[in-house]
């Protein structure tokens, strides 16, 4: 009786907003101009500038913006000139916020259970003119602390204010900063401390306890600098004998009080060596100039249009290279950074007290950048939230979802439904966020599709590698598709080349296909002591530095480009058919239950088999539709019947995303442990460690197999 209610309401709704359209549509048609959009969205942004039976090589058509034309008109070629010069020019302006934390409290759960919360302030601001001042006493503290020009020094924490005063402060003394993520292993830290053959770290007052261990791995380091915590002093007793351990504001007192002398760096000096997560082997890391940095920006600042009144929400670990420059791009242009942490983001987040705001609803930021794996969280928590609303609620979100899809296409907005159904989905980030930058990995055309519609927001997908600083192609503002990463930045060409072995030729049609190659300024100069690896990944042409990603991509005939494979992804099965890994792995965490997966296919075998961390919520769904219930998460992911479920869950998605045959897994494996980077299954930007995967969880794949 129910669902005949709903259906009845739902056609009355459907019959009124058929009126609306008709009373509405000659308003909306000459108010929104929606022929120019669609125009606007197929234009060319790059062309072919070269071409022959094994490569082609495409270029932005666009010109410099004005920031890019006054960065080289003011000689701005050094990331101490950029702080320098922005500094005079936004001078009393916001610069970089940090939120205050007043007390930490504890909080009954309905459950009984006790947990710590924050109880939280407003944020409070330095302005560039005390970021300038800050950096140069620290730089000067540095200095007297016996650091000079060219010797490398390694900042591990997290993401915050401190961490960019620390960096800038040490690009003014030429130091190279050696950025090793917070979520690394023990054994990977150490590496790219004893490699970098480092005696200074900065560190952090909640990653400080670490070094009790980490000290006898790296006997080289003589000085620890940590970064105080706003409520809690440091407890600096039980670490090895013959380390400093300084307070990183005494290191700011110390700077104030000295006249020791700048050596500012040079373009080509190196700014940067930053340790890829590496999801095969040992990190590497990749030697990134002054030059190559202030090369992303200017395409940045081209690709990316900057509003008066905006305001960034920092998250991303800074020992990322996509994060750093999205964030330097603010320093360069003056958008105020509020920083935040997964802890503190929205109102429900683990550390904020029940009524309290999270920072994105105290900050109101109106840009962030993000990776694949938090929008794919955002599009799964909206269909989760959708679900439990109730039937009707359910009925009128997916009607007002596929409505606005149909009108978003033709190039139409549709303010009421932005206003009135999506308007409670705005509010999580703060009710102002308009552009979402995401990179890192590849974003899926539906998860990108959901949160540009929910969120109300431009979502802008961009490609490129720590070996290009960050920096290949960004998504034009107009560009209304999904699935593809844009067009060649104003700063790189991008070049295709055959890859015979897997088929993809660049004289193949309607689009070229092959590795992608990158050439330009902001291509690194190669790998830290890594010569023979340098010498295979990068070259020299006509005075140009070049890359060879790996990546497999298509040029489409706007000059955007389409990723589609990945050479170390890419198996061939018994019958001769090859499976790219990556894509399929893509396809099929859009599907609900999948929280994580890794696909693994054996040459010998006709199949491949699917490793499946499977989202607790739609899990316990399916249990209790197949009449389990009562059972742990354990006893589900140990259940034959369960796995039939979530198998066939996975063929649906498959199905749905037009996978061949042989790309659909024949079995799968629950996984009960959430992968992450410390167990060493998946990077800091969490992709995945595919062998470090396959060895964990062997056994599993030849029962699988053997099933």
């Amino acid at each position: 009786m129910e669902g005949f209610w709903i259906a009845g309401a739902i056609h009355a709704i459907k019959a009124l907003s058929y009126v609306y359209d008709l009373l509405t549509f000659p308003v909306y048609l000459i108010l929104q101009r929606p022929w120019e959009k669609r125009k606007a969205s197929r234009r060319i942004k790059a062309r072919c500038v070269a071409k022959d039976e094994n490569t082609i090589t495409f270029r932005s058509i666009d010109p410099p913006g004005p920031m890019h034309v006054t960065i080289e008109r003011e000689k701005v070629d050094t990331l101490e000139k950029m702080l320098s010069w922005v500094a005079k020019l936004h001078s009393e302006k916001r610069c970089l916020g940090t939120r205050q934390i007043l007390a930490e409290e504890d909080e009954v759960q309905p459950n009984g259970r006790i947990f710590k919360k924050y109880k939280m302030g407003d944020y409070k601001w330095k302005t560039y003119t005390e970021v300038d001042r800050l950096t140069n006493s620290f730089s000067r503290g540095i200095r007297e602390l016996g650091l000079i020009a060219r010797k490398n020094i390694v900042i591990f924490a997290e993401t915050r204010a401190e961490w960019m005063i620390a960096a800038y402060g040490c690009f003014k003394q030429n130091l190279t900063v050696v950025t090793i993520y917070a979520t690394l292993g023990d054994d990977a830290i150490a590496h790219g401390i004893n490699e970098t053959e480092v005696d200074t770290v900065i560190t952090s007052h909640d990653l400080l306890p670490k070094f009790k261990r980490l000290l006898e791995k790296v006997p080289v380091i003589k000085t620890i600098i940590y970064m105080e915590d706003q409520l809690k002093s440091t407890d600096t007793a039980g670490y090895k004998d013959g380390v400093r351990l300084i307070p990183f504001s005494d290191v700011i007192k110390k700077g104030n009080n000295s006249t020791a002398p700048m050596s500012p760096p040079q373009s080509n000096d190196t700014a940067i060596i930053m340790y890829t997560s590496g999801s095969t082997g040992v990190p590497k890391g990749v030697l990134l100039s002054h030059g190559n940095i202030i090369s992303t920006l200017k395409a940045y600042c081209d690709a990316v249009e900057i509003k008066p009144d905006d305001v960034f929400l920092g998250f991303l670990p800074l020992a990322h290279v996509f994060e750093l420059l999205a964030e330097s791009v603010c320093l360069l242009t003056g958008v105020p950074i509020g920083y935040s942490s997964p802890l503190t983001m929205i109102d429900s987040s683990s550390k904020i007290q029940r009524g309290s705001k999270g920072d994105a609803s105290v900050l109101h930021p109106t840009c962030l950048s993000a990776v694949p794996l938090i929008l794919d969280r955002i599009s799964k928590g909206i269909n989760e939230k959708v679900k439990k609303s109730g039937a009707f609620r359910q009925a009128i979100f997916n009607f007002a979802y596929e409505y606005k899809l149909k009108w978003v296409k033709r190039g139409y907005d549709t303010p009421l439904f932005d206003k009135y159904i999506f308007g409670a989905a705005r509010q999580v980030l703060g009710g102002r966020v308009r552009l979402i930058l995401c990179g890192g990995a590849p974003l899926s055309p539906d998860t990108h599709t959901q949160v540009k519609n929910c969120l109300c927001v431009t979502v802008t997908q961009g490609y490129g590698l720590t070996e290009t600083t960050s920096c290949a192609t960004v998504m034009d503002v107009h560009d209304r598709s999904t699935g593809r990463v844009g067009a060649p930045t104003t700063v790189c060409d991008i070049r295709l080349e055959n890859w015979e072995e897997a088929g993809y030729r660049v004289t193949d049609t309607p689009h070229p296909r092959g590795e992608i190659l990158i050439g330009g300024a902001n291509v690194s100069a190669g790998y830290y002591k890594l010569l023979d690896k340098t010498q295979d990944d990068f070259f020299q042409e006509d005075g140009r530095q070049w890359f060879r990603t790996g990546d497999i991509g298509e040029f489409h005939t706007d000059g955007c480009i389409k990723i589609i494979d990945r050479k170390k992804d890419l198996v061939k099965l018994q019958l001769g058919e090859y499976v790219s890994l990556g894509k399929v792995e893509a396809e099929l965490k859009t599907c609900p239950v999948v929280e994580n997966i890794c696909i693994y296919g054996d040459a010998h075998k006709t199949y491949t088999v699917a490793l499946v961390v499977p989202n607790p919520y739609y899990l316990e769904e399916i249990a209790t539709s197949l009449g389990m219930t009562g059972k742990s998460i354990e006893e589900l992911c140990n259940s034959s019947e369960i796995e039939k479920a979530v198998l066939q869950e996975l063929i649906e998605q498959a199905n749905k995303c037009k996978l061949q045959r042989f790309e659909m897994p024949g079995a799968v494996k629950l996984c009960t442990e959430q992968w992450s980077p410390d167990m060493g299954l998946v990077t800091a930007a969490f992709k995945l460690k595919r062998k470090a995967v396959q060895d964990r969880y062997q056994h599993e794949i030849n029962r699988m197999y053997a099933s």
